[in-house]
Order: structure tokens, then sequence, then C-alpha cells
């Protein structure tokens, strides 16, 4: 394809999603392509990203997120992209357009209403959802840690729930009332939002809540298969299960939820767990509206089938990326996890297609090096596998190196966003934060 159209109008390349792929696509994209020739859009509901694997820590008030989020207004004028605002509502394969919804303001006034914008080539990088599996209560009493409006609502109401236990212990110092919470999915996602909670918990004290602390929070975390954290060896989960266990969570492998109330969680065995507090971390899919959406082809899940270029089975002027695409590598049975180093993986593949289709040359085959996992549990403790790849996710690592690990992929992602400069200039700001900083964002 030419440099510009045959109408004379830019290549047009739309991606909607700035999650961890996403904005890694487009700051690479914006700072390749010449503005004069190429327009690179970026579209997203929310006007700031933030690393999602962070969302934990934002939900527990270690770290405050303001100071971590990036503003894709700015972010897009310093490399080469536009970004718009909105939520994207269905693709016109035809028109070679996408369809935005209307976008409203907090009292239900239209804003800016439907409108289209034309692509010449199309990423979906939307990331996922959490998965309720149609079980009852979920949806409507039990949080979910997709955004940062989602971790914002979750902290207020942790801290709220901890002001509420104080002053009754103020008042009755014989109290037994305590915080419960209730996480259900073992995963990465439930673990270290469970092991952040405690670390929360013992820095409240030095923030006005003196007759409060670790003893008076109750975590519960279930899980419905045999062990928590089921893509890390079993020794390392059974750390994470021991470490976890010490510090005060229930851990309850094997127990099924079958419904959510307004005050407690149902398990399979007749058994109910009351909460103040109930988060859903026990699995995820592509959003509702990709279901089909524009005729492409998605699985059960919602997610978009890719072939091993990232376009779309049916058309290849459109591609997925990061937790809302599907691709079974050839020989595997069973699809790429969704994880933040599948994405910034498959970005840099897309970059390079998109570049190969407009030069008219021949685009590469998306191959998946799998870097291991890596748990975070506060600041108590880390476990992982390195190197999955080379070593069939043997290489087991615990403690401060898996803890330098853990910050390092956060400090690429930096790097990758923001250039060599700007990213470590952050990652020492980082550092002086953690001096300067309060140790808990309460408000």
């Amino acid at each position: 394809m030419p440099r510009t159209r045959a109408d004379g109008k830019k290549t047009q390349i739309v991606v909607v999603g700035g999650g961890a792929g996403g904005l890694e696509l487009v700051t690479k994209l914006g700072a390749h392509f010449p503005r004069q020739d190429f327009d690179i859009i970026l579209v997203d509901r929310n006007p700031t990203h933030i690393w999602k694997p962070l969302l934990h820590e934002v939900a527990a008030g270690s770290l405050d997120a303001n100071l971590d989020e990036v503003g894709y207004r700015g972010h897009a004028y310093r490399w080469g992209y536009r970004y718009f605002d909105g939520a994207l509502e269905a693709i016109d394969r035809d028109a070679k357009e996408i369809i935005i919804a209307p976008i409203r303001d907090e009292d239900g006034s239209e804003v800016i209403g439907r409108h289209r914008i034309r692509y010449d080539y199309l990423v979906i990088a939307v990331g996922s959802i959490s998965n309720d599996f149609g079980i009852p209560g979920v949806k409507d009493h039990c949080l979910a840690l997709e955004s940062r409006p989602d971790a914002d609502r979750f902290r207020r109401k942790l801290l709220n729930q901890c002001l509420r236990v104080s002053r009754q212990m103020v008042a009755d110092p014989a109290s037994d009332a305590t915080v419960k919470v209730v996480i259900v999915g073992g995963g990465a996602t439930g673990v270290e939002l469970a092991a952040e909670l405690y670390s929360a918990a013992d820095a409240l004290g030095f923030y006005g809540l003196e007759v409060f602390d670790r003893k008076r929070l109750t975590v519960t975390l279930l899980e419905a298969g045999p062990r928590i954290l089921p893509m890390l060896p079993e020794k390392l989960a059974a750390a994470a299960h021991s470490e976890l266990e010490n510090l005060g969570v229930s851990v309850r492998p094997n127990t099924q939820v079958v419904a959510a109330t307004p005050d407690a969680i149902h398990v399979k065995d007749g058994t109910m767990i009351p909460a103040d507090i109930r988060v859903w971390a026990a699995g995820v899919k592509g959003a509702d509206f990709l279901n089909g959406i524009g005729g492409l082809e998605t699985t059960r899940g919602n997610q978009l089938l890719v072939k091993d270029t990232l376009q779309t089975t049916l058309d290849d002027a459109i591609f997925a990326i990061g937790d809302c695409a599907s691709y079974t590598p050839p020989g595997h049975t069973r699809p790429i996890p969704p994880r933040a180093q599948a994405a910034h993986q498959m970005a840099d593949t897309v970059f390079r297609n998109i570049k190969a289709l407009i030069a008219g040359k021949s685009l590469i085959p998306f191959v998946y090096q799998d870097k291991g996992a890596l748990v975070n549990l506060a600041r108590y403790s880390t476990v992982g596998s390195l190197m999955g790849n080379l070593v069939g996710g043997k290489m087991a690592i615990e403690g401060r190196l898996a803890r330098f690990v853990y910050t390092s992929l956060y400090r690429l992602h930096l790097i990758a966003i923001h250039g060599w400069i700007k990213g470590l200039f952050l990652i020492l700001m980082g550092h002086v934060n953690q001096v300067v900083r309060p140790k808990l964002k309460l408000h």
C-alpha cells in the first residue's frame, strides 16, 4: 500500500484499547510512521492507562495510581498518534469503519453522539472482563479488578469498612468486629490482593486508625480447583499457600461458589461465608460486545480468533492482540494464556506485520516466548518460574531475585511506552516516592 491512499487521504491505523499491548503498539506506530502520511489513532473509553498487574496494589491503597497512570492525550502528543475518547460498539467491515458508542456525562447527558472512524488497518486490543460463569448474584454483589475505577471503588469500600470496625472498637474495646473480605479465585490476582490487604492493614495504624491492625482483618481465598496458582509449579504454589496462611488468610481450595448475596458467598457444600466485601477473580473472558462483532469469528468466551499473523480469521485488515485474542500455536491444545507478557509480544508482532503490509512484504508468524510466571505477595514474598519455553517452566525462583524480576517487568513496560530517558527517570522517581510519599493512599 502506498504511503497515502489513491484518494489522497492518509493511511489510517486504528487501535482500540490502550492496555499493555495497545498502548505499546500505538507508541511504536506513532514513532515509526511519518505524520504527514499516516494517521495513528487510539480509541479507549478511559482517559488514562495503568498497568493492569498493578491494580491489586491500587485497590489496597499501597499504590497511588495518580503517580503511575499515563494520560493518553499527553502521551499521544509526544508519540505522534491521536487519542479518541470512546467505546467500540460495532465494526462495519464493508465501509472499513468502526462505530463508537455515544459518550455521556455523569447525569446522562450526551457529550458526543454515536460516530464512525474509518480505518485502513484495525487492531482490537480491548482486554478482558471477569467471567462470572452465570453464577447467581456475582454480577450484582461482587467487585472485580478490571480497571482503575474498579480498584478505586474497592479501596473506598475497604477504608469505609475499616473505619466502621475501628469505631466499634473505640466504643466497645471488647468488640470482636472484623473486616471480612472474601476473594473468589486463586490465580495471581486473588493471591496478590489477599497478601496486599494484610500489608495495608499493618500500615493503617500510622494513619489515624490506632486501634486497627491485621487481627481485625479476615480474608478468605476460595479456589474451585485443587490448589491455588495452577500456572506455577506445585512446589511454588504450596509455598505461596503457606505464606498466605502465615499472614492470616484462610485458603480454601476445592471450594465451588454457587451464589453471591449482599452479605455472603455461598458454596456448593451448603456453607455460607459472611463477607463485607466480595471480590470476583475467578476467570476472564472477552467483553460481551465482541461476540460476533463485524461478523468475525469468536470463541465461546467472546475472544476473536486470529491466525498466526494475529490477523482475524475472516479479515486480513483487522488484527487482535492481548486477552481479547485467541490463538492456539501449532502443536498445542490450548490458546496462549491471557498475560501481560503475551500482549507485549503480540504488540511487537503486529507492529512488524503492519509495516510489512504497507511495504508489500511477507508477514511473520507470532511465536510466543513463555517467560514464566511471577506472583508478588506484597512486601512479604515473591514466587515464580522463569524461562518457561527454555526449561519447561521449572526454574523456580523466590525471594529477592523473584521480586527483582517482578518489578523489572513493569520497568520494561515503562521504557516501552515512554522511551529510555523518561522511562529511567520515572523508575528513579518511583524509588523516591517510596521514601517520601505516604505508605497508603487514603483518599
